[in-house]
């Protein structure tokens, strides 16, 4: 990939963040520090790798992607909204009620998404099911989902990573957004599953650990599934919470942001002051 691609990536990386903080400012809350932890990776999965089309969002051949940490919704709805899902207009509506962007996915509301998810340690197995059927039926489709580190905790990951393994599903690829933080602290302190590489390769996993800020990385690593023939692919991506707004940057109580005097305003220039510096490089 050639670094206009790349560039592209990290400027629309950034107008997804803007839009991150426009809900939150309509909403005057919302889960900030996993939204712009993943919102790299989420960037790079809706332009440049899933087949996907917001004219026909449940075409056949579609690529799939499940958020299994359902919580960091607005990082999916700001690439949604970037790419063309709905009007830009539909932001401010988030959190209101009855709205189509609540705090969690919902597929009976938002076109685009494939499963509602947030009660943590689902998507995994729900991920699981969808690759598995699709290659039943011979498609070539593939499947993509994004769990939070301290969601590992819940087993029904472990029973999907089982089934994958069995079942060889190379077209699915799972994220581990490994912050570091959850919200109530360090998830190796309330419960260690390092190192997380290892346990999948342990299922019988392919792995990968990348920066899940270094653009180059995520691409590539994206352009290399499935890491080997016959396994599901997993790649673990060490990121910052909160990443892209200096007061939040690991600092877990931004796991849920309450806008603070002064912090939208200071939150919104930050990411301004990124873009023309990534658009200047």
């Amino acid at each position: 990939m050639d670094k206009n691609e790349i560039k592209q990536l990290k400027i629309t990386a950034y107008e997804m963040r803007k839009k991150v903080i426009r809900m939150c400012d309509a909403h005057q809350a919302g889960h900030l520090g996993g939204a712009f932890s993943c919102i790299d990776m989420v960037a790079a999965l809706y332009f440049h790798t899933m087949n996907v089309n917001p004219q026909d969002p449940k075409m056949e051949d579609r690529d799939r992607f499940i958020l299994s940490a359902g919580h960091k919704c607005l990082a999916q709805y700001s690439a949604l909204c970037q790419k063309g899902f709905f009007p830009e207009e539909l932001l401010d509506t988030y959190g209101c009620l009855n709205c189509k962007m609540p705090g969690h996915p919902d597929m009976k509301k938002l076109p685009g998404i494939e499963a509602n998810t947030g009660a943590l340690g689902h998507g995994m197995s729900i991920a699981c099911g969808m690759a598995l059927g699709l290659r039943l039926q011979g498609k070539k489709s593939r499947v993509f989902t994004i769990l939070g580190d301290g969601e590992l905790a819940e087993g029904t990951n472990w029973e999907g990573a089982a089934i994958a393994a069995h079942y060889h599903l190379d077209n699915l690829l799972a994220v581990v957004d490994n912050n570091g933080l959850q919200i109530g602290g360090d998830v190796t302190k309330l419960m260690n599953y390092s190192p997380i590489d290892e346990h999948f390769k342990g299922f019988g996993w392919a792995v990968k650990t990348i920066d899940g800020h270094n653009m180059e990385e995520i691409v590539d690593a994206l352009d290399s599934m499935p890491f080997e023939k016959g396994k599901p692919s997993l790649i673990v991506m060490k990121t910052v919470k909160g990443k892209g707004v200096s007061f939040a940057e690991n600092v877990a109580k931004y796991h849920f942001w309450v806008p603070g005097p002064g912090e939208l305003e200071q939150a919104y220039k930050e990411n301004e002051e990124e873009l023309e510096a990534i658009r200047n490089e």
